[in-house]
C-alpha cells in the first residue's frame, strides 16, 4: 500500500515522504479500515516536527483522523460489528494518512450516510471540540460569555455558529482587523482585534473588560497558550473557568497563581483523546448522532478549501499551512 511515512522529525514539507509500505493484519480488538480521505489538521504538523503530546515511533504516519471502510476485522465482538461499516477513525497515534491503517476497534465510530466524505473525514477534530468543550464540560448556558482566542480558525468560526445558535455570547479575539466582518456575520458577539507581537497583554484585558462591563468572562477556550492565553486567564469573572486545548504559539503560560486564586477561576487542560476514551460506545453513537446533525445543519460544518491525492502531499502541507478553510487528502473514491 502507499503511505506518507517519515523517518525523523522536522519540517513536514521535507521530511514527509510517500512510499510502498506493508499493512499490518488486525490483532484482539482491532480492525483494519481501508482509508477515504483525512485532514491535514495543526496536530499532523505539530507532530512531524515533534512538537506534539506525543512523540512519533519511526517509521511513522500522520493523520489523527479520517474517514473509511472497515475491511477486516480481529477477534473480539466490537470489531465484528464494525466490519464493512464507513466510520470515523480517530486514531491516537495517527497513521490515516495511508491507503489502510490498523487501530483498536475503540477508536472508530460508525457514521451516518448523510454525511458526505469530506464532512465525515473531518468529523471529530474540530466539530466534536467545539460541542464537548462548550457543552459537556463548560456547559456554557444561554446568555453568558465564551471568551475565546485564535478566533477565526475553522474551531473558531464553528464555536461562534454554535453559539448563535444555542444562545450562549461569543467574545472573539483575532490578530487582525480584516478578520472581524466574517466573525460578525457568522453570529459573534463581539470581537476584539489583539496582536501580541505589537501589543501588550494589558491590551487585552483593558478590552474585554470594557466588552463585559468591567464583569470579566465566566468561560473562556484557548488554543494559543503563550502571553495572549495568560492574558485570557486575567479575564476570567469570580470562580471562572477556562479550558486549554493547544499550544500555537509554542510558549508556555506566564500568570501569577493570584490570577486564578483571587477570583476563584480555574484553569483546564483538554484533549479530545482522553474524553473519548471514557466513554462508553453508547456515549459515543450518542454524541455521534448529536453532532451529525448540527454538521448537516450547517453549524459545525468544516469549510473544506482544497483536496489533494496522496501524491501530491508536498502541494496538501503547503495550502494546509497558508489557507483558513480544511485541506483534505483524498485517498480512495469510496
Amino acid at each position: 500500500m502507499k503511505a506518507v511515512i517519515f523517518d525523523e522529525c522536522g519540517e513536514p514539507a521535507n521530511v514527509l515522504k510517500l512510499r510502498d509500505s506493508e499493512h499490518r493484519d488486525p490483532g484482539d480488538g482491532e480492525v483494519l479500515v481501508r482509508m477515504l480521505a483525512s485532514p491535514v489538521n495543526p496536530s499532523d504538523l505539530l507532530y512531524v516536527r515533534g512538537e506534539y503530546t506525543l512523540q512519533p515511533q519511526f517509521p511513522a504516519s500522520p493523520g489523527f483522523e479520517g474517514v473509511g471502510v472497515v475491511e477486516k476485522a480481529g477477534s473480539g465482538l466490537r470489531p465484528k460489528i464494525m466490519l464493512g461499516k464507513r466510520v470515523a477513525v480517530l486514531s491516537r497515534f495517527g497513521g490515516n494518512w495511508a491507503e489502510r491503517n490498523t487501530v483498536p476497534a475503540t477508536q472508530v465510530i460508525p457514521l451516518s450516510s448523510r454525511l458526505s466524505v469530506n464532512q465525515a473525514a473531518t468529523f471529530f477534530v474540530n466539530p466534536a471540540t467545539a460541542y464537548i468543550m462548550t457543552q459537556l464540560v463548560l456547559q456554557i448556558p444561554p446568555g453568558e460569555w465564551l471568551l475565546q482566542s485564535a478566533a477565526n480558525s475553522t474551531l473558531g468560526r464553528m464555536i461562534v455558529r454554535l453559539g448563535r445558535q444555542i444562545g450562549f455570547k461569543t467574545l472573539c479575539v483575532v490578530r487582525r482587523e480584516e478578520q472581524v466582518e466574517a466573525l460578525q456575520k457568522a453570529g459573534a458577539t463581539k470581537t476584539i482585534v489583539f496582536d501580541a507581537a505589537t501589543q501588550a497583554s494589558e491590551k487585552l484585558v483593558e478590552a474585554v473588560l470594557e466588552a463585559t462591563d468591567g464583569q470579566g468572562v465566566p468561560f473562556a477556550v484557548d488554543p494559543v497558550a503563550g502571553s495572549v492565553g495568560s492574558a485570557l486567564v486575567r479575564c476570567l469573572a469570580k470562580n471562572g473557568r477556562m479550558l486549554a486545548y493547544g499550544s500555537l504559539s509554542g510558549e508556555p503560560f506566564q500568570f501569577s497563581p493570584r490570577e486564578l486564586m483571587t477570583p476563584g477561576a480555574s484553569l483546564e487542560g483538554f484533549w479530545l483523546g482522553n474524553f473519548m476514551e471514557k466513554q462508553t460506545l453508547l456515549k459515543k453513537l450518542s454524541l455521534v448522532r448529536k453532532i451529525t446533525k448540527l454538521i448537516v445543519d450547517g453549524t459545525l460544518a468544516s469549510e473544506i478549501a482544497s483536496v489533494f491525492p496522496l501524491e501530491e502531499i508536498e502541494q496538501a502541507i503547503h495550502d494546509a499551512e497558508n489557507s483558513s478553510g480544511k485541506t483534505l487528502i483524498q485517498i480512495a473514491d469510496k
